[in-house]
């Protein structure tokens, strides 16, 4: 019988169980930079670890050995150093194929090691970034995914919010920790409010411009269970993340406060000639640089009657969603201030249900919308990656992969992106923005994240790519700026299935100087107080203005229109729960 310590006293397992087991800290005695088998958290039973585990763990220790002696140091103090991550990087080349860019010189030098690193020039346009006003808390599940086991101290997420029981990823773990930055942080509702959401873009990370989306998501009334679509676009407003007015509102904070263009903001897409008038108010008073829709929610207004829910919608409903368009294309004289305002960017994939509908993702519904509105970009965010449960779990993907089954015109079938590809890619307008799409699959499932790219690349180019990070969702966006940096598609994968390489050239233009073209800026990447894009003054926090932090919600300001409203809801008799609501999810 084993005898449980304080530690012991915490877990879940079974003293049966326990006798199989040492803590995780006393055997990992070598420091690896990865883990090189499955951790648990006391939950569940580890798997044991994998062969091509052990071959990654043998390779790290031989690396290390050998570089540690060359440099007189300790195994110790070699892992915990910049050449510890090479080495990390090296093994599971050696063990997976060549995935990520690595040299042996990094095992050495600091600077051999910044070399295969972002270059200092590189201009990002963050095309997909995120927050929440302040009286929300927000959707602290993706925070949790990015910070893999580290989010147990700091979370009431005790396991991998989007693992399958039992399952591991590419690497043999259970819940990867895809930022190392970022490990162990706590996550709170502060995590994802302006504050930090500055910080984690303009100070924490290279991104030159952001463009700020909302998603109009969410049930009525807040918070509620039992909630029901919203019948109106006042309803849908009141549950949102950010309303348009506030989106609007933090570009233009951030803009004035930095002298330069940092920020652009996405307007809201909301169809329906019901909704006319509100996508009328946004064009006049917010300005948008361009256009964000959700095809899976419930924003579109399909008739006159005030008591009908809005519902989902497709691209090319010519009755609901076409007088929309029409509206936005009256207004075309907002393209001499804001270039991208013909941008529809549309939110496909990542759907909370398999159904194949272009409601939910598939995008049968594009080639249609982009033909008849040929002056229009559809900008497609997340490549249509989805199709499968749950949405960033991509071991079936995987598994068909290494089968070699499920294939579609020659390529593995990527549930709803190699459509995509395959019927889009050919057309002019249509741009593909990879949006957590990358970042879910890179470092979790690197063979998926490459047949990806390569199937991008093969049906769009490069010119027709564009890199969003869905952050702060998934924390600062610089872990996947390096991430995508280093990334290659194997050579052997290339061939076999005609994948363009990603070239370094490739790499720029996918990080922002396609999007630059996209919204008409300049694609100079140097921030100073000569060029294009100047520094966010480091005192950010404290030139925030009362009008900005009563818009935000900020605790103890309620004097915005908003908060008047919501102060007549509760007065109502309502649950104020909606100080909750965020599509936390705490268990599979």
């Amino acid at each position: 019988m084993t005898i449980r310590g304080d530690r012991e006293a915490d877990v879940w397992l079974s003293d049966e169980q326990l006798t199989k087991l040492t803590r995780a800290d006393e055997a990992n005695l070598f420091h690896s930079p990865i883990p090189t088998q499955m951790v648990s958290n006391g939950e569940h039973m580890p798997i044991p670890q994998t062969e091509d585990q052990k071959k990654v763990e043998a390779r790290i220790k031989e690396i290390a050995e050998q570089a540690s002696r060359k440099l007189n140091i300790s195994r110790r103090q070699f892992l915990a150093g910049t050449g510890g991550m090479a080495a990390g990087f090296l093994a599971m080349n050696d063990v997976y194929g060549h995935m990520f860019k690595v040299d042996e010189d990094e095992l050495f030098e600091p600077a051999a090691h910044a070399k295969n690193g972002p270059p200092a020039d590189l201009f990002v346009l963050d095309d997909q970034l995120h927050m929440v006003r302040s009286s929300m808390n927000g959707p602290h599940v993706f925070l949790a995914f990015v910070q893999g086991p580290s989010a147990v101290a700091g979370s009431n997420f005790k396991k991998n919010p989007f693992q399958k029981e039992g399952e591991v990823d590419e690497l043999g773990q259970p819940w990867s920790v895809l930022d190392p930055k970022r490990a162990g942080a706590a996550i709170n509702s502060e995590s994802l409010h302006l504050s930090r959401f500055i910080q984690d873009v303009y100070f924490d990370s290279q991104v030159t411009v952001g463009l700020l989306s909302a998603a109009t998501l969410g049930v009525f009334p807040p918070g509620d269970p039992k909630g029901r679509p919203p019948q109106n676009y006042t309803e849908s407003q009141q549950v949102v993340n950010l309303t348009a007015r506030q989106t609007a509102a933090i570009r233009n904070f951030v803009n004035r406060i930095s002298g330069s263009q940092r920020m652009l903001a996405h307007g809201q897409l909301y169809p329906g000639r019901p909704n006319l008038e509100f996508m009328e108010r946004q064009i006049e008073e917010n300005h948008p640089d361009s256009w964000k829709g959700y095809n899976i929610a419930f924003a579109a207004k399909a008739d006159d009657d005030p008591a009908s829910p809005m519902r989902r919608w497709r691209l090319d409903d010519e009755k609901v969603v076409y007088p929309t368009y029409e509206l936005i294309t009256r207004h075309k004289a907002q393209l001499e201030r804001h270039p991208g305002f013909f941008n529809i960017c549309i939110h496909k994939g990542f759907s909370p249900s398999p159904v194949d509908t272009p409601e939910m993702g598939n995008p049968t519904d594009i080639p249609k919308a982009s033909r008849d509105w040929p002056h229009f970009n559809f900008i497609i965010y997340h490549a249509c990656w989805g199709g499968m449960v749950p949405f960033a779990w991509s071991r079936p993907v995987l598994d068909d992969i290494l089968a070699e089954r499920n294939f579609l015109n020659g390529v593995p079938n990527l549930p709803w992106l190699t459509q995509f590809g395959q019927t889009c890619g050919q057309l002019p307008n249509v741009v593909a923005e990879i949006g957590s799409t990358f970042a879910n699959n890179v470092v979790t499932w690197p063979t998926v994240c490459a047949h990806m790219f390569g199937q991008l690349l093969k049906y769009f180019g490069e010119d027709r790519i564009v890199f969003g990070s869905d952050c702060v969702f998934n924390g600062s966006p610089q872990w996947q700026i390096e991430a995508l940096w280093r990334f290659q598609i194997p050579e052997e994968m290339r061939r076999r299935f005609d994948y363009p390489e990603l070239t370094p050239a490739a790499k720029r233009k996918i990080l922002g100087l396609n999007s630059a073209r996209l919204y008409g800026l300049s694609d100079d990447a140097e921030v100073s107080e000569r060029a294009d894009y100047r520094p966010v003054p480091r005192n950010y926090d404290t030139l925030v203005p009362t009008n900005l932090k009563t818009l935000l919600e900020y605790p103890g300001l309620t004097s915005d229109k908003l908060a008047q409203a919501r102060h007549r809801y509760l007065k109502a008799g309502a649950d104020p729960s909606h100080l909750r609501y965020g599509w936390v999810r705490t268990e599979v």
